[in-house]
C-alpha cells in the first residue's frame, strides 16, 4: 500500500514537471519525456529497494545522465543507489553524487569544541 502511494506522487509530481520543463530547457519534447521516464523509474527503484533506506535521494536526468544527490546512511547505501540507477533502462551514465551520515545524532567530532588560539602583540 505504501509503495504504491509512493508511484503514485512520483508519477504526479512527473506529469506536473513535464509540462513546466519542456520549454524550459530548450530539449526536444521527446528527450524531456525519456529524461523524465527514467527519473520516474530510478526513484520507483529506490523507494522499493528493501536493503537500504534510499528515500532521501533526489534524483535528475538530462540526456540520461542521472544525477543522484542527497544523504545516505553509509558507503553501501551510497554504492546500493548507483548500481539501482544503472540498471534502468535508458541510463547511459550515473553521476552520484550522495554524501554519507558521518556522525550519529548527538555525536560531536573529537574537536568540536576546540578554538584556534590567537596570539596577541600587545
Amino acid at each position: 500500500m505504501k509503495h504504491r502511494a509512493i508511484q503514485m506522487v512520483v508519477a504526479a509530481a512527473l506529469t506536473l514537471s513535464l509540462f513546466g520543463c519542456t520549454t524550459m530547457t530548450g530539449e526536444s519534447a521527446k528527450a524531456n519525456v525519456n529524461d523524465a521516464a527514467i527519473t520516474t523509474a530510478v526513484k520507483t527503484k529506490l523507494a522499493a529497494d528493501r536493503m537500504t533506506s534510499l528515500t532521501r535521494v533526489d534524483v535528475d536526468t538530462v540526456k540520461g545522465t542521472v544525477y543522484l544527490t542527497g544523504v545516505v546512511p553509509d558507503a553501501a547505501a551510497k554504492t546500493r543507489a548507483q548500481e539501482l540507477a544503472h540498471r534502468v533502462d535508458g541510463v547511459a551514465n550515473v553521476v552520484n553524487n550522495l554524501k554519507t551520515q558521518s556522525t550519529s545524532a548527538g555525536d560531536t567530532p573529537a574537536n568540536a569544541g576546540d578554538t584556534p588560539h590567537r596570539h596577541s602583540n600587545y
